[in-house]
């Protein structure tokens, strides 16, 4: 079989198996195979106008079929897109486009004609562009040039820093995981993918070209719904969905309003869930709910293009087992190193994950210092230069031979002379029955602990029934039940952002003592 050397090839064989199969749908119509190539090549010959050819095309639109198209549409044009949020703060799109260098920024007239940018950069209204593209003709159509280690898209990470880092994934990269990525998981030209996150969110490039690599429908969920639960089910169950690749908060949401009901989702059989450690609660009510789909749960940053650990959830002991990250994909090797970066294989003992193979990154764009950081030699290799990739996780084997995750480096803080985990604290509230979700953040400015939850839990009594749980060092300066959580643009929860909206203790939260 021939190596494919650009991600374009997974659509340009799909089109050729079944021009007529329905590619994407989104809220304004359904497009084929045939559609989806025709007008992707022509945005290429559009773009390539601009001379973008091994350079970056913020596209900065709502996510779309026509926003897809540009972004494929970028790849013909042998460039690499970089999809960024509409409603970005003005500040992070112009640290966005000070690092892609002189990236071509595409938009909406409407947002043009109020965007200051700090930095030059070139730019085209999406009303142009697409009245240019209309123009084109099969004889302007480009050829892609794009190599395997050519890069295909950046992707700019919240950062732990406050300053954002944009992860550069070359085409090759994303053909070695999704190739492993649909052939464990047996996806097919049958299936019909909910396209939950946004295109700037690295889970949406599961939904992209796994749906591309077998032939599959990419329903594109609108924003909205998603503020609406008991309508996005609806939608979900029109659209005849059967693939649920989502951020865990996305389905936290659903659980939490308890929106699917009876028949609801008959037709989902398979939901592949990470971003964050799923709790315990939600995962049992969805596991109820959607009785016939298998449930996967998946580790990986998006340094390392997407996912490289998998863990099938076995219903059986959901209730007696924690959740594990599970085993490697074939494509990769994870393994576990200790402070001196000696490998760690015996159980029960901590250590940092980091991981090697063909998806990882090129590095971080424009800022070479972050990239030296993460991407560095392998320490168990001395013979000849490999990189691997540092994740910041901390993760232990069982005696079974998985990998659970044992939190954020970053989020480790030293309180009252010791190092403590914040998610060793989530564990312990989210192990009670009434507790569905719950986030600790470390107030720097107060030095304390603050507890925040989600559940149907006494805010009065949960405290103390955390006192056998918890050493005194780990008990928190204040439990404070909320409705929900914030989210990262990342779609993670925001332990800040925590801190900012529920710091201050009410009459109602009580100190763990």
């Amino acid at each position: 079989m021939k190596l494919k050397s650009n991600v374009l090839e997974y659509l340009a064989e799909a089109a050729q198996r079944t021009p007529g199969g329905t590619a994407v749908v989104d809220e304004f119509g359904s497009y084929t195979y045939k559609q989806l190539q025709d007008d992707s090549a022509a945005y290429g010959a559009a773009l390539a106008k601009y001379d973008v050819a091994n350079r970056g095309v913020v596209i900065m639109v709502e996510k779309s079929y026509d926003t897809l198209a540009i972004m494929l549409g970028t790849l013909f044009a042998s460039g690499y897109y970089v999809p960024v949020d509409p409603s970005v703060p003005p500040a992070r799109l112009a640290h966005i486009v000070g690092a892609l260098g002189n990236p071509l920024l595409v938009t909406t007239e409407e947002t043009l004609c109020g965007l200051q940018l700090e930095n030059a950069c070139e730019t085209v209204s999406l009303e142009a562009l697409h009245s240019l593209r209309a123009g084109m003709q099969r004889r302007d159509a480009v050829e892609p040039m794009s190599l395997s280690i050519d890069p295909a898209y950046v992707l700019f990470t919240s950062g732990s820093t406050g300053v954002p880092k944009g992860v550069v994934v070359s085409h090759g990269a994303i053909i070695s995981f999704i190739d492993e990525f649909v052939s464990e998981f047996k996806f097919e030209n049958g299936d019909r993918f909910a396209n939950q996150a946004p295109f700037d969110f690295d889970v949406s490039v599961k939904d992209i070209f796994g749906s591309l690599a077998v032939g599959a429908t990419l329903v594109i969920v609108p924003r909205r719904l998603f503020m609406r639960p008991q309508a996005l089910v609806e939608f979900l169950d029109e659209q005849r969905v059967t693939v649920m690749i989502w951020a865990v908060a996305a389905l936290c949401m659903v659980s939490s309003f308890r929106a699917i009901a009876g028949n609801s989702l008959s037709t989902v059989r398979k939901v592949l869930f990470s971003g964050e450690v799923m709790p315990r609660a939600h995962l049992k009510s969805l596991l109820e709910s959607l009785s016939n789909a298998e449930f996967v749960n998946l580790y990986g940053p998006t340094e390392i293009t997407c996912n490289c650990l998998y863990c099938r959830v076995d219903r059986a002991r959901v209730d007696t087992a924690e959740l594990p990250l599970g085993k490697a994909f074939g494509h990769c090797e994870v393994m576990v190193v200790d402070e001196a970066g000696h490998r760690i294989v015996e159980s029960g003992r901590k250590g940092e994950l980091i991981v090697r193979g063909p998806s990882l990154a090129l590095g971080y764009i424009g800022n070479r210092e972050a990239t030296e950081k993460a991407f560095v030699p392998n320490p168990l290799n001395s013979l000849y230069g490999e990189r691997v990739y540092r994740t910041g996780d901390n993760a232990m084997l069982t005696n079974e031979g998985d990998l659970v995750f044992c939190g954020r480096k970053d989020n480790q803080v030293k309180y009252q002379g010791h190092r403590i985990e914040l998610e060793e604290i989530d564990k312990v509230f989210e192990g009670f029955f009434d507790v569905d979700r719950c986030r600790c953040a470390f107030d720097s400015k107060k030095n304390r602990l603050c507890v925040f939850y989600e559940g149907s839990a006494c805010e009065k009594e949960l405290p103390k029934r955390a006192l056998s749980k918890l050493p005194v060092f780990m008990r928190p300066a204040s439990v404070a039940k909320v409705e929900n959580m914030p989210l990262n643009k990342n779609g993670k929860v925001d332990r800040a952002m925590l801190l900012e909206l529920h710091g201050e203790p009410t009459k109602r939260a009580r100190a763990v003592r």
